[in-house]
């Protein structure tokens, strides 16, 4: 009997809700949705769907960790789909009443003088390190780390690796929680006006983050243009433009600098998910949202 590794990930998948549904796919209905997602069973087999809370267009896909989700959601757009996706979760499991999660075997090999930095970060997410080996100035780590405590690293360990690095992971088995782990949050710079970005608005707002979007893009009340160190939110109004009078004042007309737009990739902007925020994925663009988009019904619901 050939033996199907359990799914460990799941996820979200909704038809668009956003303002700009059904402008930039060629399939963006309820309908379209799950007869692609049904056809996808048929071939993949690790891949798990039901319908969320009864709902004929919402699906919780579960699979074989992120990465197995972030492949579906590429081929689906580059088939002409649309959709929106929320954050990534674990599945949890309850063994003789107590709470286990899945574990994963990580095999890194990575230059020698980045492995202090990786051997770091692994201990902030409760991996256990088995083996380590240096060959000709490349380190081979081995580790144990929790399923959840890899969600979101693979883009950071690309960054802390200059992209020298290697990563790969295997299921091990499902283990008792190691309880909770302290989360890199991050706020989102969220744009609470619709229209087209322009420079002036962009560059007041860069004061504030780093921003996602540069010049003429059209954006909506309630995307997210950009992320802040800090772990709360901030509404930006990227749309803003300037006030022109017949005043002019010392020093204008000095160009300012414009950093480059952080383009986020599809792994990328699923890992940066926030629990209230969803990634709209058309064949065209990718944009981060919250959930409610509306910046009072956002303040209500918080309370």
């Amino acid at each position: 009997v050939i033996h199907i590794d359990e799914p460990t990930v799941k996820m979200n998948f909704s038809v668009n809700t956003s303002p700009f549904s059904g402008q930039e796919g060629q399939f963006s209905t309820a309908r379209y949705l799950k007869d692609r997602l049904e056809r996808e069973i048929l071939n993949d087999v690790a891949l798990h769907i039901e319908s969320f809370g009864g709902s004929d267009s919402s699906f919780i896909v579960s699979g074989r960790g992120e990465l197995h989700l972030a492949i579906l959601i590429e081929k689906m757009r580059r088939e002409g789909y649309e959709l929106q996706v929320g954050k990534p979760e674990v599945i949890f499991k309850e063994v003789n009443g107590q709470k286990h999660e899945p574990f994963e075997d990580v095999f890194i090999e990575c230059p020698e003088q980045y492995s202090g930095t990786v051997i770091e970060k692994m201990g902030t997410r409760k991996g256990e390190m088995l083996d380590m080996k240096l060959d000709r100035g490349i380190a081979h780590l081995h580790f144990l780390v929790s399923t959840r405590g890899l969600i979101g690293y693979r883009a950071e360990f690309l960054t802390d690796t200059k992209g020298e690095g290697i990563f790969n992971t295997l299921f091990r088995a499902y283990k008792p929680f190691v309880g909770e782990m302290k989360s890199a949050s991050h706020g989102s710079l969220v744009s609470y006006e619709s229209g087209v970005s322009n420079m002036y608005g962009l560059l007041n707002a860069q004061e504030r983050g780093q921003l996602f979007i540069g010049a003429g893009v059209p954006v909506y009340e309630g995307m997210i243009v950009g992320k802040t160190a800090k772990p709360e939110d901030l509404d930006v109004n990227i749309c803003k433009t300037k006030q022109l009078s017949n005043m002019r004042s010392k020093g204008e007309g000095v160009s300012e600098h414009f950093d480059t737009p952080l383009n986020l990739s599809l792994e990328e902007s699923v890992e940066y998910l926030g629990d209230d925020e969803l990634l709209e994925v058309t064949p065209k663009n990718l944009r981060l949202r919250k959930a409610i988009l509306n910046k009072l019904e956002r303040k209500r619901s918080k309370k």
